[in-house]
């Protein structure tokens, strides 16, 4: 199945269709990956700011449309989603929620050793070892989930 391509661009697949066997075991990744969140304390609305924050650096539009719904299904305010992008300039997230925020970027930028250090101490302030873990885990399954629909171009269509 090929998807709906821009003028002008190069016609692409979709690799989640192309490859279902490794893509059902990112899923199944993902399943697991929610069990640790919740195992961990986690809520619905902190794993959603993760998944949006890490579309965001990535610029994974199907993702960000995705996962807008599921933050306001799981009770998050059109306000924070809507400063998300610049969440160290407000006082709208929680300690624990700017930790994972700043530890879902340092995943995602990867080679910041720096920010990455910084990202743990803050963390270690508010969140258990096991929630760091689950975030990190959050992260790196959504930092994956990006890259699935930025290279299959999975289009967002208008509602």
């Amino acid at each position: 199945m090929t998807s709906p391509q821009p003028a002008g661009t190069t016609r692409r697949i979709f690799i989640d269709k192309q490859s279902p066997k490794a893509y059902h075991a990112l899923v199944q990744t993902s399943e697991a990956v929610r069990s640790v969140a919740a195992d961990a304390g986690l809520d619905r609305v902190l794993v959603e700011l993760v998944n949006l924050r890490v579309s965001q650096l990535n610029g994974c539009a199907y993702c960000l449309h995705l996962h807008t719904r599921a933050a306001l299904r799981a009770g998050d305010t059109p306000q924070r989603l809507g400063v998300l992008a610049a969440w160290r300039e407000t006082e709208l997230f929680t300690p624990a929620e700017r930790a994972a925020l700043a530890l879902a970027e340092a995943t995602t930028a990867g080679a910041d050793t720096a920010a990455q250090d910084t990202a743990w101490a803050a963390a270690r302030d508010v969140l258990t070892e096991d929630q760091i873990s689950a975030v990190i885990w959050v992260a790196v399954t959504i930092n994956a989930f990006n890259r699935v629909s930025i290279m299959s171009r999975h289009p967002v269509r208008a509602e």
